[in-house]
Formats: C-alpha cells, structure tokens, sequence
C-alpha cells in the first residue's frame, strides 16, 4: 500500500502534468498568432509608406505649411507626456515588466529635471502598474491589445495630440516593444511630437537625388490644408504601428514564456517520478522484509513456515522464485 508522502508525490505529479497541458495550449495558440500578427504588421506597412511619401513630397516642394504646431519644437520643455503601450494579460514572461520599468525610469528622469507628468497607457497591466505606484494618468484604454484597431491608435493619440497643440505638454514620449524577430524584442522610446521635419526633409532629399527629377504634384487643396489633416493621422499611424509591434512582441514573448514553462513541468515531472518510485520500491521492500521475518519468527517459534500458504503470507506474486512446487520457502 502506498505511503502517505508516495500519495502526495502522486497528487503532485498529476498536477503539474495538469499544468503542463494548459502551457502546451498556450504555446501553440500564441504561435499561431504570431503569423497573424506580423501578417497585420506587413499590411499596415504600405498605409505609412505612403504617408511618409507624401510628407516628404510637401516637404520637397518647400510647403509654408511645415510651419505646423505639431512640427514645431518648444523653446523650453516644461511638461512631458509618455504614451506607453503594454499588454492586457500576463504569462508572457518579462514583456509587461521591461517595457513598464523602462517607462517609469524615463518618468522618474523627466521629474529629476524639474519636470511634470503626463501618462497615457494601453493595456490592463500598464494602467494597474502605474495607478498602484501613485502616478495620475490623463487616460487609460484596454481590451486591445493582442488584436489592436486603427481606432484604437486614434483613440490613444488623440489625448496627446490635444495636449500638445494646446501647450499641455511640450513633448510626447512613446514607450512600446519592436518586433524584430520571433527570439528578438526590443524595448524602445520614440519622441512621437514634435514629429521629426528634418526626417521629411532629409527623405524628400534623398528622393530627389535619387531619381534625378522630383516628380510635379497638383495639390488640391493646398498644401497647408493638406498637412493640417495629414499631419495628425500621421501620428495616429506611428501609433497604430507601435501597436501592431507590441502585438506580435506579446505573443512572441509568451510562446517562449509558456514552453519555458512546459519543459520546466517536463523535468519537474521526472524528478517527481523518480522520488516517487524510490519510495514505492522500499515500501514494497520493507513488506516483503516484514513478511519474511514474520515467517522465521514462526518458524523458530516450532510452527513451519510451510503451514502458512503463500496466499495468506501474501508473497506468491512478490517472491515466485523463493517457493518450490508446494508453496514452501526454499532453502
């Protein structure tokens, strides 16, 4: 009969086998939507190719427009806002983690200077995060973040973006992860306003050089009119594909995490097996020792041992090659 702690190591075993199974699942699906994710990603690429060009394009053709607030730097930098893009779930190893304490450091710098605060966060853990440490968030949006939306962008761009044209804040951080590779995510922080002219100017620069002969743009209606819609979904669109990046950085960090956790339950599974047969062998052995000095004990005692059957002894199946043809203990 097995022992107490054999039972326990048994009940154990079956639990991490348990566990195991749920982690196996979650590393499948999270792969699975890895592919979906950099397939969002690649199809979304075109949107801000094409934005940029024809930034680049007004920027060539020497538009008064680029004048725009949002391209405009401050003299001096008095209030900073972050916009932090984090996940809604956990199980996805340090993803949630580095990215929220990148962030906050970068907060903690920007008050070392002097300077105040504006926090917007995406997703469930960055709002959680910085609530329970005491920072005051202009806005908090969740319920995204594995499958966000062009929406969804607008909708954490659009605090900022206000703040900004209307001297809230004199520049805006984004804080979220790259996708680079499926073992490769990097935390990074981008200054999303002012928006960079010089990166227009330099590209509309390099196009001209390249093909010799810019190509000859009728705008309808004129420039300026052009940039003020253009230059805020512009921001919308940067938004939207740190979004996208963070997605698949999620997922991608949490197929590592949970087959990380499935090989650990593997070999937790093993080790417990092991110390669970050891236990269940010197059960039996100390049985069988039982029994046998049962046995001598009668024996000394003037009653044969051969009076006892084996059935009753209880040994036939544990020791069949210590009886004879008529059930008695060889000698």
């Amino acid at each position: 009969m097995a022992s107490g702690q054999e039972r326990k190591l048994r009940r154990r075993i079956r639990s991490v086998q348990s566990t195991k199974k749920i982690t196996r699942a979650m590393e499948l699906i999270a792969a699975s939507r890895i592919v979906k994710a950099q397939q969002r990603v690649a199809a979304a690429r075109p949107y801000s190719e094409q934005v940029t060009a024809v930034m680049q394009t007004l920027a060539g053709s020497g538009a008064a427009g680029l004048q725009h607030p949002l391209l405009q730097e401050r003299e001096s930098v008095r209030a900073v806002g972050f916009v932090v893009v984090a996940a809604d779930r956990g199980l996805a190893g340090a993803y949630n983690s580095s990215v929220l304490r990148h962030a906050e450091r970068s907060m903690k710098a920007a008050q070392g200077e002097g300077k105040d605060l504006a926090v917007v966060t995406s997703g469930r853990k960055a709002e959680g995060y910085f609530r329970y440490r005491g920072y005051d968030l202009s806005a908090a949006y969740s319920g995204y973040a594995e499958v966000p939306s062009y929406e969804d962008a607008r909708r954490l761009a659009a605090p900022m973006v206000e703040a900004y044209q209307e001297g809230g804040v004199d520049q805006v951080q984004l804080v979220y992860t790259r996708f680079l590779s499926m073992g490769t995510q990097r935390v990074v922080e981008t200054q999303l306003l002012p928006l960079e002219q010089g990166a227009f100017e330099e590209g509309a620069a390099k196009a001209a050089g390249a093909g010799g002969v810019q190509a000859l743009y009728e705008m309808e209606p004129d420039a300026e009119t052009i940039l003020e819609e253009l230059l805020p979904r512009y921001v919308e669109a940067r938004v939207f594909a740190a979004l996208l990046d963070a997605a698949a950085s999620e997922q991608a960090a949490r197929q590592r995490a949970m087959k990380a956790a499935t090989d650990n339950a593997e070999e937790m599974i093993g080790k417990l097996s092991v110390i669970a047969n050891k236990l269940r062998q010197a059960a039996i052995t100390t049985e069988i020792m039982e029994i046998v000095g049962g046995a001598e004990a009668l024996r000394q005692a003037g009653r044969p041992s051969t009076d006892l059957l084996p059935d009753q002894l209880g040994i036939r199946d544990l020791l069949p090659d210590r009886l004879d043809r008529t059930g008695a203990f060889r000698r």
